[in-house]
């Protein structure tokens, strides 16, 4: 796999910070270039001379209907339209904020991610790795690194990639019939841009048939990767 192009350091700065926002207390890295590629910036506030009705039921502000704020949109809305407090990891929230009922969908579904797809793509899986169109491959775990930012790939090879340098993800399945039977995952094509140029680089994943016991493993990964991708 020499010279397959997937060059850059991980940050070895994931140290965190806690800070206060209008929106509540977030946990974020202490230097920006270490935050997650699945994160989202705080969004402005809608000033409140600008929102004299709830933007949702157009019901009007007075002292008796107060005005809230969404914390993933930053729109008004009165206390039925954004009564939710749900988990936002996107921004590095500590505790659930409050959030309208639409952004409050959105952060429910993210959430799963967050607390599934993302921790098995973290834990890793085992698969045979071929650069381009290379007839060797290289046994290799694979795996995200903690603070999200890249692929990391282990084996007699060590290779990082970037993961906003991955421009296409195509997962390989077997088993489908014109029926529309089940499916399974068994490998991936992934494409990536080489830093500090316009080649763009091919691997391709395979999931070892001779190790039967990794294979709901690799599934599973490949399936969180397919996540990401989206």
């Amino acid at each position: 796999l020499g010279g397959c192009g997937a060059r850059g350091k991980m940050s070895g700065g994931d140290a965190k910070k806690l800070v206060r926002s209008p929106s509540g207390l977030r946990m974020v890295p202490e230097h920006r270039a270490a935050r997650s590629p699945f994160g989202l910036d705080e969004p402005p506030w809608v000033p409140d001379k600008e929102c004299p009705r709830c933007m949702q039921c157009d019901t009007k502000f007075d002292f008796i209907t107060r005005k809230h704020h969404c914390r993933r949109c930053g729109k008004c809305f009165c206390d039925k339209c954004c009564s939710k407090k749900v988990p936002l990891p996107r921004m590095c929230f500590v505790d659930p904020v409050r959030q309208c009922a639409e952004c409050a969908l959105v952060s429910q579904k993210e959430s799963e991610f967050y607390d599934k797809q993302l921790k098995v793509l973290m834990n890793g899986a085992t698969f045979f790795v071929t650069l381009g169109t290379s007839d060797k491959s290289e046994l290799m775990v694979c795996r995200l690194s903690n603070n999200q930012r890249y692929l990391v790939l282990d084996g007699d090879s060590h290779y990082e990639i970037e993961i906003i340098q991955i421009s296409a993800v195509q997962i390989l399945t077997e088993g489908f019939t014109p029926g529309g039977g089940n499916t399974r995952a068994i490998g991936m094509i992934l494409q990536y841009k080489v830093p500090g140029s316009e080649e763009v680089m091919q691997m391709k994943f395979t999931a070892g048939e001779d190790f039967s016991c990794n294979k709901k493993l690799s599934t599973a990964w490949l399936a969180a990767m397919h996540k990401v991708s989206k």
